[in-house]
């Protein structure tokens, strides 16, 4: 089934945005928001939740929401010290917040992925799925994918013991063998099984 502004209209009332997060789960690098605003009547062939689109689909649906002046869209992120501090939950929250606040124009209203996001500065309505149901998700989780994706692999430079660009910091074997191997960088989430589990020597 393909993603539709379906519940855009349905919430209607003024510009709708979409709020979406990449990086819950890895071991490594930040959680980063993003929320989008795309025109009323928009449409892009084959935009869908970016866990199901290629790394190259990935990149083209980027370059082409990026390009378009009638998209507005804005990128927040915590890294992995926010992490450990807050706990990834407050941490994703605090993103999601940041990233409706830094759009050009604040919406009327937000189509949010997943859970209600506690204090949201805007009213808004949780969609479990959403990036796979609503157009303004799926660009949402793109942008932010590719977004979080391209960081990852500019750190695989820093530290190129890890493979950061092929497992993008997700606790792959290959990424548990490295760790074993090397002890966490200073990128890594120190209160994230396994981390937390044992004392490593810190990498510079």
């Amino acid at each position: 089934m393909p993603c539709t502004l379906e519940l855009e209209r349905k919430v209607g009332g003024g510009e709708i945005a979409g709020v979406d997060e990449v990086g819950r789960g890895p071991l490594a690098g930040p959680v980063v928001a993003c929320a989008v605003i795309l025109p009323i009547h928009f449409c892009m062939q084959g935009l869908t939740d970016s866990k199901k689109l290629t790394p190259l689909q990935r990149e083209r649906f980027y370059s082409m929401l990026i390009a378009s002046p009638k998209i507005s869209w804005a990128v927040a992120w915590r890294d992995n010290r926010a992490v450990d501090r807050l706990n990834i939950l407050q941490a994703t929250y605090e993103a999601m917040r940041e990233a409706i606040s830094l759009l050009p124009t604040l919406p009327s209203h937000a189509l949010v992925d997943g859970r209600p996001v506690p204090r949201f500065p805007i009213p808004h309505t949780a969609v479990v799925g959403g990036d796979g149901i609503s157009l303004s998700i799926a660009a949402a989780s793109v942008i932010a994918k590719v977004t979080r994706d391209r960081f990852m692999r500019e750190a695989d430079v820093q530290y190129p013991q890890y493979g950061f660009r092929e497992h993008k910091g997700y606790g792959t074997p290959q990424h548990i063998r490295k760790l074993k191997q090397y002890g966490p960088c200073s990128l890594h989430r120190l209160t994230f099984a396994p981390l937390a589990q044992r004392e490593l020597p810190l990498e510079d």
